[in-house]
């Protein structure tokens, strides 16, 4: 009974985890635009209007980019390097401390013993895991604009308003 309120508690952990952003307010993606003279502006995309690109520059003031200005929209992903791990640890430790435990039940041995090295070899294993797997789920979105013909461009618009905070401006 103790292991299934142990395994119930981590099943709702791990969705809560995984979950956390699903209770944030809708934000924008963070954006690096690059015009073709060489400057960078970072923020927050707004909004995407039917010829620029609508951002909330660092010092809370709004910038309009033109496409026609755009070289290079970097998307700037959230760092999660530690979700990956810390994730992989904590379900590798639940089910090696269960596939352990029903080891130790079956062999006659040391149960408590058995979950322990379970958790200790699958939760060193789920970290692995996770820090292998994290890090590509974090890589900046790199779009080439300049060169792009006209339906690449709407369809460029159409991915980056899918990711603003106001996806359906008029």
């Amino acid at each position: 009974d103790t292991m299934k309120k142990f395994i119930a508690l981590l099943l709702i952990f791990s969705l809560m985890m995984l979950s956390v952003n699903l209770y944030a307010k809708k934000k924008g993606v963070e954006v690096i635009v690059t015009k073709k003279n060489g400057l960078q502006i970072r923020g927050e995309l707004i909004t995407v209007k039917k010829d620029s690109l609508l951002l909330l520059f660092a010092r809370r003031m709004d910038v309009s980019v033109g496409i026609e200005e755009i070289e290079v929209i970097t998307i700037v992903k959230k760092s999660t390097f530690w979700k990956g791990p810390v994730l992989g640890l904590l379900i590798g430790a639940g089910i090696g401390v269960i596939m352990g435990r029903k080891l130790g039940e079956e062999t006659g041995g040391g149960v408590a013993e058995w979950a322990l090295l379970g958790g200790a070899v699958f939760g060193v294993a789920g970290y692995l895991l996770g820090e292998i797997l994290g890090p590509k789920k974090g890589k900046d979105k790199i779009i080439q604009v300049e060169g792009m013909t006209d339906l690449e461009i709407s369809d460029t618009l159409d991915y980056l308003r899918k990711k603003a905070r106001i996806r359906d401006y008029k």
